[in-house]
């Protein structure tokens, strides 16, 4: 793929030189006369830049202002700035503002070139380390399954990750849903910036104000120091408020102004932060039976929901269980040290009937203690939690109660026409008037029950 290289220089002769020693090097070219005239650029046409060669002193805006707009634009491009004034002073500076290098003017087009294939290939090596750390981080939350319900949701990731929208998952406990949350956030244009987790369950209500939004020093008796409040820290990135049903009323309207506002306060302080940043909740609550009982707040519930996602129970999608046990088995033996362990078949089938009331937590946690107990190679029967085999064993007495009433009934009719037809010495039309039934109905019982007569001798 042919590399784009921008050239911003008043200078029309330096501009035409450099273009031409580029294009003979197979490098697409795009060329500005001022600053002024690169943002306009940038902004209306997004153009895929690779590097750039920007002159310091122009008319008008400077290229280490241009710099700085670049930065705050997050274009990710190695820029060489250009001077026929160079001094150490200004060479420093451009380094300390991100300028990949300096060159002085005139130009020694052979350094100059040397130079922006350098940058070019640091640029190709940084990108390759943010892509595999990204696909790492990817692994580390890897959804797995092949279930149609869970297909379904890592389609709505896709569909949603691109798009800033706030998203609300549901939920069991367990079920997954960070994991959820933590995949949008990846494929999200926000991945770089930090994803902040808050478990609005685990915090104390006179605690939860100064833990979102932060405090100043002195704000509050034991306020020793200042703190950046979770709103804070996911600045550019994610906020994911966890549980956001077991939030009181209260901070629901504290949370309701800063996202209506778009701002917020530490405690304390005076300093106003403007919000930018995806906020994902999720609950196991039915919101809208919390919001007819008085317990949360319709108006907020609206602001929060704007893409909805629904994280199924491990019970309605028992055909991944095969594929997670298997996962956790070889995850957690590679984290712990410990051997790997196969699983018998009969020791999975049992795993695959549970109904895991507990979801995908409990079967992690039943996994890591079979891998890390059980002294075998090969995981058994005998070594799957009793509540396993227990509730597994109870399902099958329940669903094998019709078969045991079936056959029950079927031996007391043979019995009892067998009864019959000894008390009436093998008459039918005796043993047909004492059980109140036709014949031909006996007959037919004769031969479903394999009855026959005993031979004379």
């Amino acid at each position: 793929m042919t590399q784009t290289i921008l050239i911003v220089d008043d200078e029309t002769s330096i501009r035409e030189v450099l273009r031409g020693s580029l294009e003979d090097e197979g490098y697409h070219v795009l060329c500005t006369g001022s600053a002024e005239e690169t943002q306009a650029m940038i902004t209306e046409k997004s153009p895929v830049i690779d590097a750039g060669l920007i002159d310091i002193w122009m008319p008008g805006m400077d290229g280490l202002t241009l710099l700085d707009w670049l930065h705050l634009k997050e274009e990710e491009f190695p820029v060489i700035m250009m001077s026929g004034h160079g001094t150490i002073e200004t060479a420093v500076k451009a380094t300390k503002k991100g300028a990949y290098d300096f060159i002085e003017k005139p130009l020694s087009l052979e350094k100059l070139l040397i130079t922006l294939k350098h940058a070019l290939k640091e640029k190709a090596l940084e990108r390759e380390n943010r892509e595999l750390k990204k696909q790492t981080m990817l692994d580390a939350v890897e959804i797995v399954g092949k279930s149609p319900q869970i297909l379904q949701v890592l389609a709505e990731i896709e569909q949603a990750a691109p798009s800033d929208g706030w998203v609300m998952i549901k939920g069991d406990n367990g079920t997954g849903k960070e994991l959820v949350a933590k995949q949008i956030h990846l494929r999200s244009k926000r991945a770089k910036a930090p994803f902040v987790a808050v478990n609005c369950a685990a915090i104390p209500e006179n605690l939860i104000e100064s833990e979102l939004f932060g405090f100043e020093k002195g704000a509050f008796e034991g306020a020793t120091r200042s703190k950046q409040g979770k709103f804070e820290q996911a600045q550019g990135g994610t906020l994911f408020l966890d549980e956001i049903g077991d939030m009181s009323l209260k901070t629901q309207a504290k949370i309701l102004r800063v996202l209506e506002e778009k701002q917020f306060e530490r405690v304390g302080g005076q300093e106003t932060f403007h919000l930018d940043l995806r906020i994902i909740t999720a609950t196991n609550k039915d919101l809208q039976e919390e919001i007819k009982a008085g317990r949360f707040r319709e108006d907020l519930f609206f602001r929060l929901n704007v893409i909805p996602l629904e994280v199924p129970p491990l019970r309605s999608r028992q055909g991944d269980v095969a594929d997670l046990v298997q996962y956790y088995l070889n995850q957690i033996a590679s984290s712990t040290g410990f051997p790997h362990k196969q699983i018998s078949a009969e020791a999975m089938q049992s795993l695959e009937r549970y109904h895991w009331p507990g979801n995908i937590r409990e079967l992690k946690n039943i996994v890591e203690r079979m891998v890390i107990m059980v002294q075998e190679e090969v995981i058994q029967l005998k070594h799957v939690p009793p509540v396993v085999r227990m509730a597994v064993e109870e399902v099958m007495q329940v669903t094998s109660l019709p078969a045991l009433l079936a056959d029950a009934m079927a031996n007391f009719e043979k019995q009892f026409v067998t009864q019959s037809l000894k008390k009436t010495g093998w008459n039918l039309d005796q043993a047909a008037l004492v059980m109140g039934v036709a014949r031909i109905d006996l007959e037919e019982k004769l031969m479903q029950h394999q009855i026959t007569a005993p031979q004379k001798t």
